[in-house]
């Protein structure tokens, strides 16, 4: 059992081996945990069990919560309703367990028909991607861990934080109403920012440029890093300076290339405007002249 842990191990059940669960099950149990059984039926989730969980017993949900203390669920948002009442009606789960699901949009209410039988209902969200491999484990200790209890329960709170600190992450309190927009926040940046680096690569190859992952690495990659630590001061280009003509040849070149970028690229550069503008680093008339570019009708 790994240093420093003090509680009793717990017998862990899995519902299902999908990119989140296999992960995070190999990650409790390398923080000495022991996971008993897990869920998995496609050949993607049966191939991630046996790698990630070796040896770990396949069973139907209803047996995987039957012999667990802990039932992570972490199956798509939607099935969660539908699975969890399931699982009461079936008497799968029993009262002391402590049921945890990995949705980021959704709190403990969803759990309730557990709770209501002395389930302990937790939503334990890793704020990471992931891809169903052994290195998503590692990957772990660097992200943190968005937690949330039943309001009327401040030891549900506790198991959750200690749950992510010993799977060496940084617990984040969300409240139960406040989860939609922490997911939305994050999807809004991960997601969204997968889209934009391959349409970004995209235009590139466009542009003659054979090694775009090469071009695209270091500039982005800094540009994270300075947007983290310097905020909308990090802004640079030419939306920044207020050099309208340039970016009307954007628009220009992306109308010729790939019309379906145009709308993206004006949305995010008047966003970029108002934010540089309120930040100090773009003055009023160079802000007025790169909006009546961006309003111009598309010719």
């Amino acid at each position: 059992m790994p240093a420093g842990r003090t509680g009793p191990r717990l017998r862990v059940g899995v519902i299902s081996a999908g990119r989140v669960g296999a992960v995070l099950g190999a990650a409790l149990q390398r923080a000495g945990h022991q996971v008993v059984a897990v869920s998995a039926v496609s050949t993607a989730s049966l191939r991630r069990a046996e790698e990630l969980l070796p040896g770990v017993a396949v069973l139907p949900p209803d047996e995987v919560a039957l012999q667990a203390d802990l039932v992570l669920l972490a199956v798509p948002d939607d099935t969660i309703p539908g699975l969890v009442r399931g699982l009461v009606a079936t008497e799968s789960l029993r009262a002391g367990q402590i049921l945890a699901h990995t949705c980021g949009a959704r709190g403990v209410d969803v759990l309730s028909p557990a709770a209501d039988i002395g389930v302990l209902p937790l939503a334990l969200h890793p704020a990471m991607t992931f891809t169903g491999r052994a290195e998503d484990v590692e990957r772990l200790a660097t992200a943190c861990m968005a937690v949330t209890a039943s309001t009327v329960d401040e030891a549900g709170w506790h198991v959750a934080e200690a749950l992510a600190l010993e799977l060496g992450m940084e617990p984040v309190r969300v409240p139960e109403e406040s989860r939609h927009l922490y997911h939305a926040a994050l999807t809004h940046g991960a997601n969204h920012l997968i889209t934009l680096v391959n349409e970004c690569a995209e235009l590139l190859r466009d542009a003659g440029v054979d090694v775009a992952d090469r071009v695209m690495a270091p500039i982005l990659s800094a540009s994270l890093d300075n947007a983290l630590r310097f905020g909308d001061r990090a802004i640079t280009g030419p939306v920044m300076r207020g050099d309208a003509g340039t970016v009307r040849a954007h628009l220009a070149a992306l109308g010729e290339a790939n019309p379906d970028a145009v709308p993206s690229y004006r949305e995010l550069a008047r966003r970029t405007a108002q934010r540089a503008e309120r930040a100090g680093i773009l003055r009023a008339d160079g802000a007025e002249a790169v909006h009546e570019v961006l309003d111009e009708e598309p010719s």
